[in-house]
């Protein structure tokens, strides 16, 4: 983690769930510092979310709609993120929504340089989820009671059901295969660096807080380590099939009968 990157957080309260906060300011923390924590929505309608302000330092952002049956918390919100954009110095932005109207942002966002975190339930549409650069499902999001720790990471997957994920695999057969150096070593820090680049993938929702766990329990690639610290990834090689051995039967010389 890089404590000095700095993260603003934008909540679209209409789409967010008020008990995912928790683990979601539990990921930002892997991240860097949140220093901007902004909650919009109309206020006369999330006492839910309310309760949430003072706890976790969000500021909250009244947006009424301004026309029945129109949500107006959109716009504010974008017109908000742009401004961030411009005028803070700012190295990643979470977006926590369901609603995939903020695809088009996040496009933005990443056409600047920036990196996006996207939180979120998992019937939001699949252009939003693989337009960030990593998104996270909050389902497995829970607070803690005041007696109580809660484990906010999914349950682990099993070697077999990562291995039965198709899109999972492909993706880091791929990231393998394109970062390999010449000796087809691939630095888990490259490969890292591909599945970024080429999907929102996260290990979190996979039960793994690194890639690295994640890559050993699939069993599908060879490890080796360098100075104890950087790890090396590459496809198994396929044990080389061996013919079978087939005795050779000696072959009985005939004596020709001499002619009489």
């Amino acid at each position: 983690m890089n404590t000095e990157n700095k993260i603003a957080l934008l909540i679209d309260c209409d789409n967010a769930r008020p008990d995912a906060i928790y683990g979601i300011m539990n990921e930002l923390a892997k991240n860097g510092m949140t220093n901007i924590r902004r909650a919009y929505g109309n206020w006369k309608n999330h006492s839910a979310w309310e309760e949430k302000l003072h706890p976790y330092a969000l500021q909250p952002m009244q947006q009424f709609p301004y026309t029945k049956g129109k949500n107006a918390t959109d716009i504010a919100m974008t017109i908000d993120a742009m401004e961030l954009l411009f005028t803070e110095e700012l190295d990643y932005f979470a977006i926590v929504t369901s609603d995939s109207d903020f695809t088009p942002l996040v496009m933005k966002i990443l056409s600047k340089g920036k990196k996006v975190i996207g939180f979120g339930e998992r019937k939001t549409p699949d252009p939003f989820v693989k337009c960030c650069s990593e998104f996270i499902y909050t389902e497995n999001f829970a607070e803690p009671s005041k007696n109580e720790v809660v484990e906010i990471k999914a349950v682990k997957k099993t070697k077999n059901e990562l291995k039965g994920d198709t899109e999972l695999m492909n993706l880091l057969r791929n990231a393998i295969q394109f970062m390999k150096e010449e000796n087809g070593w691939a630095f888990l820090g490259k490969i890292g660096q591909y599945v970024s680049n080429n999907s929102s993938i996260s290990p979190s929702n996979y039960g793994f807080s690194k890639w690295s766990d994640l890559i050993r329990t699939t069993d599908y690639f060879d490890e080796k380590m360098i100075n104890e610290n950087m790890p090396y990834f590459r496809l198994k090689k396929q044990e080389e099939k061996v013919e079978p051995k087939v005795e050779k039967k000696p072959v009985k010389k005939v004596e020709k009968k001499a002619k009489k």
